[in-house]
C-alpha cells in the first residue's frame, strides 16, 4: 500500500525489507505472525499481534527505526481468530474491537472504546513452572488463591497457552496474565516488541497496566529485536499489586 518502509517478525532473525518494485512510506511495522501456533492442531484460538512507529531515521531505516520504547508506538493491536474472528487495536485515542462479518467479507465495529474492569476475576499463568518462579511471584499467585469474599478472591485460573486469547478474555472480563522470568529463564518468554508492547499499549488504552515486575512496559528501551522480559498485564490495580509483591520481596 505504500505506508511501510520495512518490517520484522517474530519468526525472522533480521529486518524484512520492502521489495524494491513497491512503493515505501514512513512507518515501520512489527508483528508476530502467529500467536499460540502451537494450538492449531487442537483447534484453540491464536492470533496476529502487530506494532506500527513512525520512521525516524532521515534516510533508509536502521535498527533505531525499531529499538523504541513501547511509548512511541502509533498503533498497536491484535487479532483473534477463535469462534468469531477479531481486531483489536489503538491509536493512542482508546482502544476498540471490530468483529468480522464472513457474510460482508468486512470487520464493522462491535467493542467501541473498551473498558477492562476496574476488578479481575481471573488470572492466566503457566503454574507448571511456579517451581523455578521467584518468592514474590509465588507469593502473589497464592495470594490470588486465598479465601477473602470483600476482595473477590479466589480468582479463578484461565489458561490457554495463547497470549492474545488468554489476554482478550482479561480485557473484557477483567484478570491478569502473568509470565514471569525463572530460574532457568531469567528474562522470561515473551518478545518485548512483538508481544508485550503492543498489548501494552492496547491495555493502557482501556484502562489497564502492564509491567515486568519493576517497571512499565511502555518504557522500556529494548536493546535487540528479540529481547525478552518478565510479563504483567491486566487490570491495573491487580498490576500495581504484582508491582508491590515485588518491592516488597
Amino acid at each position: 500500500t505504500g505506508t511501510l518502509c520495512c518490517m520484522v517478525s517474530e519468526e525472522s532473525e533480521d529486518i524484512l525489507p520492502i521489495p524494491a518494485e513497491f512503493p515505501k512510506g514512513d512507518y515501520v511495522l512489527i508483528f508476530d505472525p502467529l500467536d499460540g501456533s502451537s494450538n492449531i492442531d487442537v483447534n484453540i484460538s491464536i492470533g496476529t499481534i502487530f506494532s506500527i512507529y513512525r520512521k525516524k531515521s532521515a534516510a533508509g531505516v536502521s535498527l533505531d527505526d525499531f529499538l523504541r520504547p513501547g511509548r512511541e508506538q502509533v498503533c498497536a493491536g491484535y487479532i483473534i481468530y477463535g469462534s468469531s474472528t477479531m481486531l483489536v487495536y489503538t491509536t493512542g485515542s482508546g482502544s476498540h474491537g471490530f468483529t468480522l462479518d464472513p457474510t460482508l467479507g468486512e470487520f464493522l465495529l462491535s467493542h467501541e472504546s473498551i473498558a477492562t474492569p476496574k476488578r479481575g476475576k481471573y488470572y492466566s499463568a503457566n503454574e507448571g513452572n511456579y517451581p523455578k518462579w521467584d518468592e514474590p511471584i509465588r507469593h502473589y499467585i497464592d495470594h490470588l488463591k486465598e479465601d477473602d469474599k470483600s476482595t473477590g478472591r479466589p480468582y479463578s485460573a484461565r489458561y490457554i497457552g495463547s497470549l492474545v486469547a488468554d489476554f482478550h478474555r482479561n480485557l473484557l472480563k477483567g484478570g491478569i496474565f502473568a509470565y514471569p522470568g525463572n530460574t532457568a529463564k531469567r528474562e522470561g518468554k515473551l518478545r518485548l516488541l512483538y508481544e508485550c508492547s503492543p498489548l501494552a499499549f492496547v491495555a493502557e488504552q482501556a484502562g489497564g497496566r502492564a509491567t515486568n515486575g519493576l517497571r512499565r512496559i511502555l518504557d522500556i528501551e529494548p536493546t535487540g529485536l528479540h529481547q525478552r522480559t518478565p510479563y504483567y498485564l491486566g487490570n491495573a490495580s491487580e498490576v500495581e499489586l504484582v508491582e508491590r509483591f515485588h518491592s516488597d520481596g
